[in-house]
């Protein structure tokens, strides 16, 4: 008895194979046609702004003249930022997350409470720029210092960073938090000594990719108002400041050739930087993350 016909097989595969054909070279198109449109902006970029870097760049303030303008201010203003940044975020986020799931209760408010925060993850940043003008600026008379800035950064990151701190501690099996009671372990000692050392691989990836989006964001510090020249450097977080991405902002607005070339030369940097967080990430990812 035959069971199997073939040429009907052949038949209703034949369509399949060619719209499998016809996807896949469609996805390979629009795969190819990014890494092009990649491929000019990063040669453009490169070759406009490499002149203008060396260690003077880094060194000098803001200046009218092209020949003589530099980055000083705005890099450290960027490491300022991230000084206010890092901890508020890591602090709220992974506590937020560890709560959320190690703490409450599973019923329809934690729920609300999840899908806002997800959906929070996706607002347009310039919706933050507007919170923290309302708020840090001008209900807590913060001005455009250091610390406003980056309260309001640390809105717009947090979602992204609970979010991915709840997947690295529901990623931890349940096999180890019971080992851990068995042998008389607390709640607490459970998650200190064994959920977050577990999780910790994934917390800080989402932290540093958190980061990353976080200095390279210019919407929310323009609605801030924060200054595109500024000739000195924060002492405190309650000063006045400027971060690479207004900086780059402020020099591609101007008229002159020789400012687009500044500007291409701080987008360097700011690559630079954002290349060297995201390869953090990954090698920390790599190094520490554990199979179970």
């Amino acid at each position: 008895m035959k069971l199997i016909n073939h040429d009907q097989v052949l038949k209703k595969m034949s369509p399949r194979k060619w719209k499998n054909s016809v996807f896949k070279g469609l996805f390979m198109f629009a795969t190819a046609l990014a890494l092009v449109v990649l491929a000019i902006l990063l040669y453009r970029i490169i070759t406009q702004g490499i002149g203008y870097l060396d260690w003077q760049f880094l060194q000098s303030l803001p200046s009218r003249n092209p020949e003589q303008a530099g980055i000083k201010t705005a890099l450290i203003g960027t490491i300022w930022l991230m000084g206010v940044v890092a901890p508020v975020t890591l602090i709220l986020g992974v506590g937020t997350a560890i709560y959320l799931e190690e703490y409450a209760s599973k019923n329809k408010f934690t729920s609300l409470i999840q899908i806002n925060i997800s959906n929070l993850a996706g607002v347009p940043s310039i919706v933050f720029g507007l919170l923290g003008l309302t708020v840090f600026v001008r209900a807590l008379t913060l001005g455009t210092s250091v610390l406003a800035a980056g309260l309001t950064m640390s809105l717009l990151v947090l979602p992204i960073i609970i979010v991915a701190s709840q997947e690295a501690i529901r990623s931890v099996p349940m096999e180890l938090r019971e080992a851990s009671f068995g042998m008389g372990a607390n709640k607490w000692q459970t998650i200190v000594r064994v959920v977050m050392p577990a999780a910790l691989p994934g917390i800080l990836t989402g932290t540093i990719l958190a980061l990353s989006r976080a200095i390279g964001e210019t919407a929310p510090l323009v609605v801030l108002g924060l200054p595109l020249f500024l000739a000195f450097l924060p002492q405190s977080v309650f000063d006045m400041f400027t971060v690479l991405p207004m900086q780059i902002y402020n020099w591609t607005s101007r008229p002159q050739e020789e400012f687009h070339a500044v500007a291409a030369g701080g987008i360097i940097v700011l690559l630079i930087m954002l290349i060297v967080m995201n390869s953090i990430a990954v090698l920390i990812r790599n190094k520490f993350q554990k199979r179970f």
